[in-house]
């Protein structure tokens, strides 16, 4: 074939028919929005099931764009979990909101780079505006502090924890120890792994009954460190752990790690939103003094997936430990007010996160966000107070930033610690045997417990009620 008969090949489908696709896609996702509380919100699948439903070769021919639409629809979108619905207690929900749907549609239709000025200054002036709205909800330095958004907590921890190591390390890292709680989130410990810290060089620290790290076990670890020639060097506290919603000590964390000379990482992936309401702040006194802090957008900040966030209090941090100079950006390097988000974390290619949340800010308000978050934390009280007035009902870990956690546990029966166990996780099991209800268990103090989160603002109280009336004949059914 001659240079000259080389014909492009377009993958493209014509202006009408990628309207005609478009507006289904819209609909499905209108029809989903508009229906998603009427459905059930589990789904279960086997291996084999899925194998037989999706596993092919790799088509050589196309097929029907529409065709393929519509088994996407009915087959793929159905075969998982709503965590959007107001029945979906466990984990950490998603309840999302549809500006924000539409927002990330068209991020991906224009297909934004989001890695640096010279390919689109203004994806990258409102990450640059968006943070900076950040910095000012959590008191952090505005013209000194900076941050990035991330595909989620685990990223956000792991460039914190890549910052804190080169800030206070450098190169050499091998005497270095971290502290943190044993309910600290495992993202944590899979970024240590990530960045080439050992197990010996991390402690846990036990927690006192709250589940907040005991403060005085942590002295005593950082004494003993110092002793024996080691380097402390980070604290990772919790601002909402997933198990409970506790949130450690801050404020007086902080006094310590100053002292110390500590760096003071707070996660705050599931609570740091509730800085909105009026306990959530109170609860989280002291936040600001972190060197850094990881918020995850895309739980109660009610965003889709993907988007975490990694705030710290000297945007150079950022910079300085993660900045590359290849010869093929050389041209793109702008004057020092130009940002490229590239040289603030690990990813060279990004997507354009921050169009959902600033779209949904400016749609809705803050004040709309702030009134959910508070409606979650009064929800979960007011659980804890139905649960409390029940002789069938045992709380384990009372109601914190819209996470509880309780157990069957009838005071006119004398179950054993094993037979407690097995029932709860029964309970949990014939829950989401109806696929009506999302409600897992944990394990608190070697008990097994039934855990609800209670992030979305969707979710009534009767939803609750509806669901531990299905519990209690359960577990009736079985004693």
């Amino acid at each position: 074939m001659s240079k000259n008969s080389l014909e492009p090949y377009k993958l493209t489908i014509s202006k009408a028919e990628m309207q005609s696709y478009g507006y289904k896609i819209v609909d499905a996702i209108v029809e989903h929005f508009d229906t998603q509380d009427t459905k059930n919100p589990v789904v279960t699948a086997t291996r084999e099931e899925m194998d037989n439903l999706f596993l092919e070769n790799v088509p050589e021919n196309g097929t029907e764009a529409h065709k393929v639409l519509d088994f996407v629809i009915d087959k793929v979108l159905t075969e998982s979990n709503i965590v959007s619905h107001p029945k979906s207690y466990s984990f950490v929900p998603g309840p999302s909101n549809f500006i924000s749907a539409m927002a990330d549609t068209l991020a991906t239709g224009f297909n934004v780079f989001s890695g640096g000025w010279a390919a689109s200054p203004a994806a990258t002036e409102l990450e640059i505006v968006t943070i900076n709205w950040l910095l000012k909800l959590f008191k952090f330095p505005n013209k000194k502090g900076g941050g990035i958004f991330t595909s989620g907590g685990s990223m956000a921890n792991l460039t914190a924890l890549v910052t804190a190591r080169r800030q206070k390390c450098g190169d050499d890292f091998s005497m270095a120890i971290v502290y943190m709680s044993n309910q600290t989130h495992s993202s944590n410990i899979k970024a240590l792994k990530t960045i080439g810290f050992k197990k010996d060089q991390v402690r846990l620290i036990p927690v006192d009954s709250d589940y907040k790290i005991s403060i005085n076990k942590l002295k005593n670890a950082i004494a003993k460190d110092r002793i024996e020639g080691y380097q402390p060097f980070c604290l990772i506290a919790n601002a909402g752990t997933t198990n409970t919603g506790s949130v450690d000590q801050l404020d007086e964390l902080a006094k310590l790690c100053e002292n110390e000379k500590l760096w003071l990482h707070v996660d705050g992936a599931y609570g740091g939103a509730a800085i909105l309401s009026e306990k959530g702040a109170k609860l989280l006194k002291g936040i600001q003094k972190a060197d850094s802090l990881t918020i995850d957008p895309h739980k109660w900040f009610f965003q889709p997936y993907e988007m975490g966030c990694l705030l710290v209090r000297d945007h150079k941090w950022l910079s300085s430990t993660f900045s590359e100079k290849p010869e093929y950006l050389r041209d793109i390097e702008g004057n020092t007010s130009e940002i490229n988000f590239y040289d603030h974390g690990i990813q060279l290619t990004r997507r354009f996160r921050a169009l959902k949340f600033y779209m949904s800010i400016k749609t809705f308000g803050l004040k709309a966000f702030r009134e959910a978050i508070t409606y979650n934390i009064d929800l979960a009280e007011s659980v804890e107070d139905i649960l409390r007035k029940s002789s069938d009902w045992e709380i384990v870990s009372h109601a914190t930033l819209a996470v509880i956690n309780f157990r069957y546990n009838p005071i006119k029966k004398q179950f054993s610690e094993k037979e407690l166990d097995i029932l709860n996780q029964e309970i949990s099991k014939r829950i989401i045997d109806t696929k009506k209800a999302l409600l897992v268990t944990t394990v608190l103090q070697g008990q097994v417990v039934l855990r609800m989160c209670l992030i979305n603002p969707r979710t009534t109280i009767d939803d609750v009620k509806e669901t531990l009336d299905m519990c209690l004949s359960f577990a009736e059914e079985m004693v």
